[in-house]
């Protein structure tokens, strides 16, 4: 394939992008009005707001102007791209709660529907750390050591679906892993982190294969014609520097995110555990019961149960 017609090559951005657009403003449209309608319950204030429309943004960044003509060309553009659609914007989405506020934005008929959605088995899998963090980690693999790379390069329904699942596929893996909407069960924060370590590896390895394996879509770069700009082979190894390096950089946020809630989670655990012995330490004074303190903690009771 080539675009020497530039009028054809226009089209083909202007439809891609005309679709990405009607979607950004759909999406933004929605979370505007849920958000008016919650104003004032808790967790869809103002910070929340901001991200979501910061998300809205970069959106628009990855699928419209410069990045969605050059994402045809060049390859570490697209790289770019792809790092914003399935990394930058779905994070932002994610933090600025979307669920909660639709919730909050509901008739109580419909809240208990979506509560009822949220707590079905489905749900619980679909949407678990381990579920999602598995699609997120294979879905750049699939993308480019498959032919689905180039489909998404030459037909237009192909990349707008591309677009879809790579943004769907990274708001279900920060909506699982931040858990700051209602989800369908919680996780300790700690495992979000140590699984966070295992994909920063795997994207390095994606690194390597691009920038040392074999070119990718040999055939349709090739086809571009394109005289000016680095070669294909520096083209493919600033790509895999953009997912490899700048996604660890990019992803510095999210873990300084979940490093901030488990130590919020620990405190609050470590609370609990002290009303616990409190309240044990007071059930004992009443009864005249002698028992150990540790014994009130149900953590130590059960470790050194005599």
């Amino acid at each position: 394939m080539t675009w020497r017609n530039a009028a054809s090559f226009g089209a083909y951005v202007r439809a891609v992008s005309g679709v990405a657009l009607l979607l950004v403003l759909v999406v933004g449209a929605g979370y505007h009005l849920c958000h008016r309608r919650a104003r004032g319950a808790a967790g869809v204030g103002r910070h929340q707001a901001w991200c979501f429309g910061a998300g809205m943004v970069c959106w628009l960044l990855a699928t419209q102007g410069a990045v969605a003509q050059y994402a045809l060309v060049l390859f570490w553009v697209r790289a770019l791209q792809v790092l914003l659609l399935l990394y930058v914007v779905p994070f932002l989405l994610a933090s600025g709660r979307p669920v909660t506020a639709l919730r909050e934005a509901s008739s109580p008929n419909a809240r208990a529907r979506i509560d009822a959605v949220l707590g079905s088995r489905a749900a619980r899998v679909v949407l678990s750390p381990p579920v999602t963090s598995v699609l997120m980690l294979a879905t750049p693999w699939l993308l480019y050591l498959t032919p689905w790379y180039v489909a998404s390069l030459v037909n237009p329904v192909i990349a707008d679906l591309t677009s879809i699942a790579l943004s769907a596929t990274g708001f279900c893996y920060f909506y699982a892993r931040l858990q700051s909407d209602p989800v369908p069960r919680r996780y300790s924060p700690l495992l979000s982190i140590c699984i966070s370590v295992a994909e920063g590896l795997g994207d390095g390895v994606l690194g390597l294969v691009l920038w040392l394996g074999p070119l990718v879509a040999y055939d349709y770069y090739s086809a571009l014609h394109r005289d000016w700009g680095p070669s294909l082979r520096d083209d493919q190894t600033l790509g895999a520097g953009v997912l490899w390096i700048l996604g660890d950089v990019l992803g510095i946020p999210f873990i300084m995110v979940l490093m901030r809630k488990l130590g919020s989670h620990e405190r609050t655990r470590a609370a609990e555990v002290d009303a616990e012995i409190d309240a044990g330490v007071e059930d004992q004074r009443a009864t005249g019961s002698s028992a150990l303190w540790w014994e009130s903690d149900p953590q130590l009771r059960d470790r050194y149960r005599r």
